[in-house]
């Protein structure tokens, strides 16, 4: 066998390897990055909502949370409640009346 056949010849395999290995790695699917959003919603904000978003453990909290999610394009809610003065903006260090005047907040995961 002549030289530049037995050089082309590892070269078209090298070529296929090189090519069936970039293949096989396309064809993977990448990771997804898990994603969660914290939504803060005003307790008075009309649906009348807030008593089972701020019940911890709530049948009905955790349906109106996971349909909030589902609506903003999330698999489903993980938690949610009042949310903690240092969840808002414009929190300060005064006594707040009634808890219900506080923001709710739902956490919406993949």
């Amino acid at each position: 066998m002549r030289a530049s056949t037995v050089v082309s010849a590892l070269l078209a395999a090298a070529l296929a390897t090189t090519l069936a290995l970039g293949a096989q790695a396309g064809s993977e699917t990448p990771a997804r990055n898990h994603v969660e959003k914290t939504f803060l919603i005003p307790s008075s904000e009309g649906y009348g909502v807030a008593d089972c978003l701020t019940t911890p453990g709530s049948a009905c909290g955790q349906t109106v949370a996971d349909s909030w999610c589902e609506a903003q394009g999330f698999a489903a809610a993980g938690s949610f409640g009042i949310a903690a003065p240092e969840e808002y903006t414009g929190s300060v260090d005064l006594p707040v009346s009634k808890p219900s005047e506080r923001p709710l907040r739902i956490t919406c995961k993949d």
